[in-house]
């Protein structure tokens, strides 16, 4: 069979998924003769497409899933689903709708509702075939919908549970409201986001008096909802304000001055406003001194009628602009000063959130998390890297309620209902038909759906069939690892771990292994606004799926973040031509008999090696599939393939599979070199699963079996063999010296030369000897010669590897003066350099303000020249 002369991912990717798939491989069997690997994949929105963290956790996750389906003896399952995603589905099917000139209150919830299914079944299935563009090898036949009907059971099912235990409550609470979603969201969906503000100063007047205090605030608009002033107990300046009241500027109501030990006496003045509908602080300082709320601003971030006639109406930073030049107009304002303060957005929209007093549902956390708190410090659950633990434990330490009701239509509804006749509140597994008070049959249920994170919190078991006992919750619950970004261990990672022990009595995973976020260069995280992301499906076109794959695992280094350019991917291409290109080499000397056999008792000193080396990479890339350090699995079969298999034992093997070497040679060369390469291909295969796939079918005739099903390469002891890799070693060595002694000396690369050698290990000088057709072959070294102890050669380029002085004579092949002077000029050049570098290290401002991975390229720029120049010194010296 003719092959490409590059490798040309479109040909082979849809083939072979196209096969996995017809042949059912992706399907995970409950087998109580194995033993079971499982990953659930955290479900992307239904509304979604893939994104690049979707394609750097997707690699990782079907990398393991591909790892643990070639061990033997084990059934290995990676889940899929999709996630409803409340707030983010309905403003996508809200906008549709309205762009189709219906009004979505005028439709109705029902009507509504069923637009939003009819858009799910259309579009959403596009992110699942996206995820088969990258490989995933999921079992497709088990996928999930977070409001499929035994996921909305389970979440039916925990919210009954949690409300028999008197965990659910409800109560009038300050939320963070998104004007925009139009719904409540919980702390952790608020992203935090530093900004330049203002602390604007105001004079409230005292009552019955011409005195005034002054109240600093970032947000005047919300004054107008002032109901008292506070200040700090043993603040010895205001002690004369106790018993007194202060008139709210422009509404003229009394306020209360009330005296807490939550307020600051160091921030500006020390007194501040009290506003309780607005403010989560002002709010718990309002229960304590019994003081009454007033809401300002509504749902839509609009001034409501309790602002006074004035305000009415307007948006709230309108607002806050008229109080301002009416604070000045009134000789009101005290000063201004520049303020730098983090202010809440609404991680969906990005829209300024706006703390409302408002009737929401709770759970109570604090009973809940002691479990889990003891788990991950007892490494019940590890997390990778262990950093993130202290950041899940701090987070539990100082947990606060759940908010879970969202006003929204989209979503799990909640399964409460109020009786008409007698207000009896019911919460029940099944739509009730009367009340089991008064028996009235008018029952109204609760308008909002339940926080999208409710149903998620449940996913590792709820999509195995909890509550029932189901064969897969057996088998497979709890599953293995947790793949995730370190921006959702408080929406979703440290919850699962509650909901696992609180509903099942188990952690639902064993590890969490966190991953770093993707940005671009700058290291800015990636967003439409800016516009610096990377499409994964223009990647995958451009540069194949396995490309993609590699790039990202090898850039993804210990839960750091990766700066992405499209380039980065050059090294995944690259990775895959040198693949292809050793094996059209194989299969051009194979001459179709499938690859021959190894005679054992033909190994020579390569064969030898580069066996014994693929021990250790074997070994190599086991522990980082166990210790979630896959870069280095990735990165250890990467050298061995491409500097050693292929740099060093293809170029070995050349003269004994060419016309010099006898059959009995090239059949046994050609064994090794392709036993090698199946090896090769089967660590490589859960990382690029495509074409390692084609190339291992390619060598030979497999039948119906393929690499997928394993089995995965194992260490093997009997094939250790340190004295042939020693051996190696120092042949490598001395061909690397030589050839750059030629290269720096403008020694003619094609001319052979001699080595004169010395060194107190005889045995060096025998390996050399010895081998003398390897260095022929890889450094035109034509013989190899033993110099006496006490001679220096003259006219030689020396070099010292370990006990072995090296020399290569080279006054017959060069001008000797004339490379004397070009390289003092080299040296005068790498000196100045090497002396700017020095400066620019030792200036402490540069060192201590200079990014850290700039500072560390500087030092090496530092090591490297350094070596450069005392190797050019050496070398000068030898001349000389």
């Amino acid at each position: 069979m003719e092959l490409d002369k590059v490798y040309d991912p479109k040909k082979v990717e849809k083939k072979w998924y196209g096969i996995w798939e017809e042949k059912n491989e992706f399907r995970a069997e409950t087998d109580p003769a194995k033993k079971s690997f499982c990953i659930v994949i955290p479900p992307p929105n239904v509304t979604g497409v893939l994104h690049m963290g979707h394609g750097l956790q997707g690699a990782l996750q079907d990398a393991l899933t591909r790892y643990h389906r070639m061990v033997p003896g084990t059934s290995s399952l990676w889940l899929p689903g999709t996630d409803h995603a409340g707030i983010a589905t309905q403003n996508v099917v809200k906008k549709s709708v309205e762009q189709q000139g219906a009004d979505p209150k005028a439709m109705g919830r029902e009507a509504f509702v069923a637009e939003v299914w009819k858009w799910r079944e259309k579009h959403g299935g596009i992110i699942t075939e996206q995820w088969k563009q990258l490989g995933a090898s999921c079992d497709w036949e088990r996928e999930r919908f977070t409001l499929d009907e035994g996921l909305a059971r389970a979440v039916r099912e925990c919210f009954v549970q949690l409300w028999e235990r008197g965990l659910i409550y409800r109560g009038k609470y300050i939320v963070n409201w998104c004007p925009r979603c139009q719904t409540a969201i919980s702390d952790e969906e608020v992203d935090h986001k530093e900004a330049d503000g203002h602390l604007w100063y105001i004079r409230y007047p005292l009552e019955e008096s011409e005195e005034s205090l002054m109240v600093g605030t970032t947000r005047p608009e919300t004054m107008l909802g002032d109901t008292a002033v506070a200040i700090h107990p043993d603040d010895e300046r205001y002690r004369h304000l106790k018993g007194r009241k202060a008139i709210l500027p422009f509404l003229d109501r009394p306020l209360e001055i009330v005296f807490d030990d939550w307020v600051d006496p160091e921030f500006g003045t020390g007194i501040v406003k009290v506003t309780p509908a607005h403010d989560p602080n002002d709010f718990e300082i309002a229960k304590r001194h019994d003081l009454p709320s007033v809401q300002v601003i509504d749902e839509k971030g609009r001034m409501t009628r309790e602002a006074g006639a004035e305000f009415d109406g307007l948006d709230r930073f309108e607002c806050r602009s008229r109080i301002v030049e009416k604070l000045e107009a009134l000789g009101l304002l005290g000063r201004i000063e520049e303020h730098h303060l983090a202010i809440g957005h609404c991680h969906r929209c990005d829209t300024v959130i706006e703390p409302l007093a408002s009737d929401q549902l709770f759970v109570k956390m604090e009973p809940l998390v002691g479990r889990t708190i003891q788990a991950i410090r007892d490494r019940e659950v590890r997390f990778y890297p262990d950093r993130w633990a202290k950041i899940a434990l701090h987070w539990l330490d100082n947990i606060r309620d759940w908010c879970i009701s969202r006003q929204l239509w989209w979503g799990h509804r909640i399964p409460m209902w109020t009786c008409a006749g007698c207000g009896e509140v019911i919460v029940s597994r099944e739509d009730p038909t009367g009340c089991p008070a008064c028996k009235s049959s008018t029952l109204k249920q609760h308008e909002d759906v339940l926080d999208t994170w409710f149903s998620s919190w449940l996913w590792p078991f709820s999509t195995m069939g909890w509550p029932d006992d189901t064969e897969d919750k057996n088998y497979f619950y709890p599953t293995d690892v947790l793949v995730s970004g370190y921006d959702i261990i408080f929406f979703w990672i440290t919850r699962m771990i509650i909901a696992g022990f609180e509903f099942t009595g188990k952690a639902p995973f064993r590890d969490v292994f966190v991953t770093g976020m993707i940005t671009d260069e700058l290291g800015r995280w990636m967003s439409k606004s800016l516009g610096n992301g990377i499409d994964p499906l223009e990647m995958i076109d451009e540069y194949g799926a396995d490309s993609v794959r590699a790039s990202l695992i090898a850039l993804a280094a210990a839960g750091q973040d990766i700066r992405l350019s499209p380039a980065r991917f050059e090294m995944g291409r690259k990775f895959c031509n040198k693949i292809w290109n050793a094996y059209r080499f194989l299969r051009m000397n194979l001459d179709g008999n499938g690859g021959p056999g190894v005679d054992e008792a033909r190994l020579d000193l390569a064969d030898r090696w580069i066996l014994s080396r693929f021990q250790t990479v074997v070994r190599q890339v086991d522990d980082g599939f166990v210790n979630y350090r896959l870069n280095e699995s990735f990165a250890a079969v990467y050298g061995y393939f491409w500097h050693e298999y292929c740099d060093w034992y293809l170029e070995l093997i050349k003269d004994r599979i060419g016309a010099d070497g006898s059959p009995e040679e090239r059949t046994h060369a050609l064994g090794v070199a392709v036993r090698v390469l199946e090896g090769a291909m089967a660590l490589l295969h859960p990382v690029m699963p495509f074409i390692t796939e084609e190339v291992w079918h390619g060598l030979k005739d497999r039948g119906a079996a393929d690499l997928i099903c394993g089995p995965k390469p194992e260490p093997d002891d009997r094939r250790a063999d340190p004295e042939a890799e020693a051996a190696m070693d120092l042949i490598q060595s001395v061909v690397r010296s030589v050839r750059e002694t030629r290269w720096r000396v403008n020694y003619p690369l094609t001319a052979a030369c001699r080595i004169l050698v010395r060194s107190s290990h005889p045995r060096d000088v025998e390996t050399l000897t010895v081998h003398l057709p390897y260095l022929k072959r890889l450094a035109r070294i034509e013989s190899v010669e033993v110099l006496p102890a006490g001679v220096t050669p003259e006219q030689s380029v020396g070099d010292v590897i370990g006990t072995l002085e090296v020399f290569v004579p080279v006054g017959n092949a060069i001008d000797v003066d004339v490379e004397i002077g070009r390289l003092e000029q080299e040296l005068e050049r790498l000196r100045s350099r090497l002396e700017g570098i020095r400066k620019k290290l030792a200036n402490r401002q540069f060192v201590e303000k200079a990014p850290a991975d700039v500072v560390e390229a500087e030092r090496k720029k530092e090591a490297d020249a350094s070596e450069q120049v005392a190797k050019i010194e050496r070398t000068v010296d030898s001349l000389r």
